[in-house]
């Protein structure tokens, strides 16, 4: 079983015209390679939503490589946040983000809480910031991340407050967000 977990974890996705989606559960930390500027594996366990948002766009179709460009962020972010109302609560992420070539229209959007979503942003940026405009970054998936389906709505709340801020609240098993540590009592309704 652990050989197989393994192989798993270590298996390579070719996505077209994107780069690679690279599953890899040993390395946590940034490093430059040959087609690339740098390449970034996703910390899953500091930024659950966020991450889990990039892993099923990516697998959804959208690019795992990010050419910055940051003159064109703000145009980017308008294109992809247009239309995608703001949600009480919680930031609208964008992947790719704004300040990559391949963001903007068209972009992935889903709701991330403040907290895990500019987290992850921060640190997204601060690997970047000594980047030039024009580099290219592929961005690694841990392989630790149950990785949604395309089709998958990714919702996540914290706690039971954010459900009932979100208006989610009863949340029944199945429901986008349902999940044991919000249902105390283990019923199949959580936050009720």
């Amino acid at each position: 079983m652990r050989s197989w977990l393994a192989a798993l974890l270590t298996l390579t996705l070719i996505l077209t015209g994107c780069g690679q989606l690279i599953i890899n559960p040993d390395s946590k930390s940034a490093s430059t390679g040959s087609d690339y500027g740098m390449t970034i594996t996703l910390p899953t366990d500091r930024y659950p939503e966020t991450m889990a948002h990039i892993a099923a766009a990516i697998r959804a179709g959208a690019s795992a490589v990010c050419t910055i460009d940051r003159n064109g962020a703000d145009a980017n972010r308008d294109a992809s946040l247009r239309g995608v109302p703001t949600k009480k609560g919680y930031d609208r992420d964008e992947w790719p983000m704004a300040m990559c070539k391949e963001g903007g229209d068209g972009a992935n959007i889903a709701y991330v809480t403040p907290k895990d979503n500019r987290g992850a942003g921060s640190w997204i940026g601060n690997l970047l910031s000594d980047l030039e405009d024009g580099t290219r970054v592929l961005f690694v998936i841990d392989g630790a991340l149950k990785q949604p389906e395309p089709d998958e709505e990714t919702v996540y709340y914290a706690n039971c407050t954010a459900v009932r801020e979100a208006g989610a609240a009863p949340l029944h098993k199945g429901d986008p967000g349902y999940s044991l540590k919000l249902d105390r009592d283990k019923d199949g309704i959580a936050c009720s």
